[in-house]
């Protein structure tokens, strides 16, 4: 009898480490076709990605500083102009 239920129980342990590793195959192939569905979503809908998104904050904040550094040289060219004028 022991070596009935011995033999039982391996069975058992044995099906369900296989139910466990399928359980987990069945996972991982879910994820990654949940990944690879919401990857195409975002590219059809356009969506930027981070990196390319923070490149072009970084060039625009350049630019609002050039301009920003240019439009105060422009006033001051204009307002040495005005003096020459008026002497």
């Amino acid at each position: 009898m022991t070596q009935t239920t011995n033999k039982f129980f391996d069975d058992f342990a044995k099906l369900m480490t296989d139910a466990a590793g399928a359980a987990e195959g069945v996972k991982r192939e879910t994820e990654s076709l949940f990944r690879s569905q919401a990857e195409k979503f975002l590219r059809d809908m356009n969506v930027v990605a981070r990196e390319d998104f923070e490149a072009v904050r970084e060039m625009a904040q350049k630019a609002r500083q050039e301009n920003e550094a240019l439009a105060a040289r422009l006033s001051a060219l204009e307002a040495e102009i005005e003096t020459l004028k008026r002497r």
